[in-house]
């Protein structure tokens, strides 16, 4: 099955969720200080979110460019993904009005964990229809990244149930070791590049 369409399908939703959660973010309600300073909590809770689904977009561009091929479970592993990822202007906008919120951040950190099981069984799906020896599977070898993000997200959330700012923490700390995608898959695809140039340079 082709994955230009999928591909294609998750541009355009992550555009307009990132759309959406731009727009909810509100001017101030005056010209003075005071205004712009209550609204440092709201930015920083979209700086987050906003960085949250930049990764998404980042990675998941980098993932199905090694991939060769999706079938009908993938599709719906993508599907699952997007809806996950498309409340998060909901709970962005509820968190940046109650930081302190128990309730709000909770909500959050469940979504951002959901996001991430989800990111978790794509990955296990793409996998499980390309070879042990494909570029794919090379790439991702021995990867903990979800893992360690599944961890310090729950870690976050047992936190947050005593200080609720902490699940916002750990949601931000969870992006680090996602913001530069896997280079091994960088690396494999300037290799087979590489190869494929080097095979119309002789057959010519």
């Amino acid at each position: 099955m082709s994955k230009s369409r999928l591909e294609a399908f998750t541009d355009g939703v992550i555009a307009i969720i990132i759309t959406i959660l731009v727009l909810d973010l509100k001017s101030p309600a005056s010209a003075d200080m005071s205004a712009l300073l209550k609204m440092v909590h709201p930015f920083l809770v979209y700086v987050v979110s906003f960085a949250t689904l930049a990764v998404y977009w980042n990675n998941h561009h980098h993932i199905f460019q090694a991939a060769r091929g999706v079938s009908g479970k993938i599709l719906w592993w993508n599907i699952l993904l997007l809806f996950c990822i498309s409340l998060f202007p909901l709970t962005t906008s509820w968190v940046g009005q109650q930081l302190h919120s128990r309730v709000a951040q909770m909500t959050y950190g469940a979504l951002m964990l959901a996001a991430n099981v989800v990111w978790a069984f794509l990955t296990r799906a793409l996998l499980k229809e390309h070879s042990k020896d494909s570029m794919l599977a090379r790439a991702l070898a021995g990867s903990r990244k979800s893992a360690f993000t599944i961890a310090i997200i729950v870690v976050g959330l047992f936190a947050g149930w005593f200080w609720p700012p902490a699940v916002i923490l750990s949601c931000s700390i969870s992006l680090v070791p996602w913001v530069v995608p896997d280079r091994r898959i960088e690396e494999h695809l300037r290799l087979s590049e590489s190869v494929n140039e080097n095979e119309t340079w002789r057959g010519r």
